[in-house]
């Protein structure tokens, strides 16, 4: 059976070397986001809530409201495209969190977001 909040995100990450100094251990990911929702009620994005840890187990947290400046509605079968970014101070590291909705019939409910690898190239074996 379909629910009536079930949001989807999928994400693809790349490195940017042309932003990266590795000597300064300054490692520059870009992330390509998703958000598909799958439900049966449309909904309103209202924050994000990002968990950033880095290779040295580091953590970072990030929230804030709306995505890019955005709080993208999204009927159900409608998907919503951004891309951000992040910086590492490790070739490698992971984050994952979860996005903040409100659905049409007043509801609040969290989507979350599956941990996702950010690494430079050749890094990870």
């Amino acid at each position: 059976m379909q629910s009536e909040h079930d949001i989807v995100v999928t994400v693809r990450t790349e490195f940017l070397p042309e932003q990266s100094v590795s000597e300064d251990d300054r490692f520059v990911f870009a992330y390509h986001i998703t958000i598909t929702n799958c439900g049966t009620e449309a909904a309103k994005l209202l924050s994000r809530h990002w968990v950033i840890t880095n290779g040295n187990e580091k953590v970072q947290e990030v929230k804030g409201a709306g995505v890019i400046g955005e709080y993208p509605y999204l009927a159900p079968g409608e998907s919503y495209d951004y891309s951000s970014g992040t910086v590492l101070d490790t070739v490698v590291g992971v984050m994952h969190g979860s996005y903040r909705f409100l659905s049409d019939d007043g509801t609040e409910f969290d989507a979350p977001i599956s941990p996702f690898i950010l690494a430079v190239p050749n890094q990870v074996h």
